[in-house]
């Protein structure tokens, strides 16, 4: 029976040893897991809004589709304005700005253009792609066509697109706004579920007394206008 005992209480200790353990490691493994999941989420999103500011830019509203963003990359059309040359400060002094100094350039006057110091002077407008001007730099064409699904997710899921519009009562101007994000349960799903209802809950308390309450990440809103920034930021 003694021998027996030892057993057990042998077991025992380790069973216990290892739930200590796992108790501090499970916490530090999952912060760690979701800290690098995050960042790549994140660069997702800023590369997303920064196509949903030249969408509104070109459209006047955003993008209310994941779909519809991945045709605006792939097909649509932007201005690139190629510069040569800068308005020193003594022309500046002189009253140019780059509309006038622009205007003498475009009207051939050979003697204008030399009296103002302009011969350098080019702002020529190409029109490229959205991706050859916002993402060729990072992606490929087939890689930025996927910057709308949620890295990580457990299935092939999209960041969720939502658009509305700002009613301004008193000058009637109305703002168009947009909000693109994921949640905690999309992209950390696969992770300790326990981990995951403390995140959640603690989320929770620290937005109990916001409107505009979302667990996971996101920029942008349609209930107020934030200039489209980042829970994140």
């Amino acid at each position: 029976m003694k021998t027996v005992f030892r057993i057990l209480l042998c077991v025992a200790i380790v069973i216990m040893a290892y739930l200590c353990v796992t108790s501090i490691t499970t916490p530090i493994k999952f912060d760690e897991t979701r800290a690098a999941r995050e960042k790549v989420i994140i660069q997702k999103l800023t590369d997303i809004r920064n196509v949903q500011i030249e969408y509104k830019k070109l459209k006047g509203h955003y993008c209310p589709s994941a779909d519809q963003l991945v045709d605006f990359i792939e097909n649509g059309k932007m201005p690139l304005v190629l510069k040569e040359g800068t308005l020193t400060d003594e022309q500046l002094k002189n009253g140019l700005t780059e509309e006038s100094a622009l205007a003498i350039v475009r009207s051939g006057n050979a003697k204008a253009i030399a009296e103002n110091g302009l011969e350098n002077f080019r702002r020529d407008t190409s029109f490229v792609t959205v991706y050859e001007a916002l993402l060729a730099e990072k992606y490929t064409l087939d890689e930025a066509k996927e910057i709308v699904y949620v890295p990580f997710a457990k299935n092939k899921e999209k960041f969720m697109f939502d658009t509305a519009s700002y009613t301004n009562t008193t000058t009637g101007n109305v703002t168009p706004l947009v909000q693109v994000g994921t949640e905690y349960d999309t992209y950390l799903g696969d992770l300790n579920h326990q981990q995951l209802v403390n995140l959640k809950d603690m989320e929770r308390k620290l937005q109990e007394k916001k409107e505009d309450k979302f667990l996971g990440l996101r920029f942008g809103s349609v209930i107020e206008s934030n200039n489209n920034a980042g829970n994140w930021e």
